[in-house]
């Protein structure tokens, strides 16, 4: 190979960073994330309007959906909007304070490393407090029963206090508790689990948040075949069938010729009948 050759390894056009610099560009992408949701955190926090490039709106104060509607390309920057995405896998609220929480640890991080402590001292450092936050949330944490449902609902209207629908927190936290402890299953420890997706949310045109209701059974939401049939059933047998009710076709391409009227009755009976026994 000729001396002086230039060997590409990385993409033409590829930005290398390394040092402080590169740290301090990955904590001011981090910051610019936490800074976008900022303004929507606690009971006084604003909506946002967001506009795609096709135009279409959304108007939230939701820090996952905020994150998850802008296209973010910085690496560290995309690291911050799984932190989002975790918290709302994990606990469904609270988003926008772990993006929050998270911006300002990297922004005291920076000062630090300012003052040359490198950043894997201040990584052990903030280990030990998160050891020491979770220690001291455990020791004033409060109990809560099941079966208190007050304290339940007031749980659950603070969660909505931020929200858009806050006008009817009374009622959608009423109604939230009790789907909550009716499909909650009690463990060994006599502690609850509750699997969400034993909780199923239709939505429906028309009408206003006021006419939300809970429904102790299930919603088949699908139309009537025929206006005669009833819309709701009580104490009524259900058969889970694990398989079309239709009569199977033939594995090889058959014909059939019918030549008489009477011929095809009895072809369309048959049919009937394989379907009647079935059921």
């Amino acid at each position: 190979m000729p001396a002086g050759t230039q060997i590409l390894v990385l993409k033409e056009g590829t930005r290398r960073e390394r040092g402080k610099g590169a740290q301090f560009n990955n904590i001011a992408a981090a910051k610019a994330v936490a800074d976008a949701v900022r303004s929507t955190l606690g009971p006084r926090g604003m909506d946002k309007m967001l506009v795609d490039s096709l135009g279409d709106v959304v108007i939230t104060n939701d820090g996952v959906t905020i994150l998850k509607e802008i296209d973010i390309e910085h690496p560290a920057a995309k690291m911050l909007v799984e932190v989002a995405k975790t918290q709302d896998e994990e606990a469904g609220d609270g988003t926008t304070t772990a993006v929050i929480l998270a911006g300002e640890l990297l922004k005291r991080a920076e000062d630090l490393i300012e003052q040359n402590i490198h950043p894997t001292v201040i990584a052990a450092g903030y280990r030990l407090a998160s050891d020491k936050a979770h220690e001291v949330l455990e020791r004033v944490a409060t109990k809560i029963s099941i079966k208190d449902a007050d304290v339940l609902k007031k749980v659950a209207m603070t969660s909505m206090s931020s929200k858009s629908a806050s006008g009817h927190k009374e009622l959608l936290a009423d109604i939230a508790v009790k789907a909550v402890s009716t499909v909650a299953e009690k463990r060994a420890d006599d502690s609850y689990f509750v699997d969400d997706d034993n909780i199923q949310v239709v939505k429906k045109q028309g009408g206003s948040i006021a006419d939300t209701s809970m429904v102790d059974g299930i919603i088949v939401d699908k139309e009537r075949v025929h206006p005669g049939m009833p819309g709701e059933v009580r104490e009524a047998k259900i058969a889970l069938i694990d398989a079309a009710l239709e009569v199977k076709k033939t594995e090889i391409d058959a014909k059939i010729e019918i030549t008489d009227p009477a011929q095809l009755q009895a072809f369309l009976n048959e049919e009937e009948s394989m379907l009647k026994r079935m059921v």
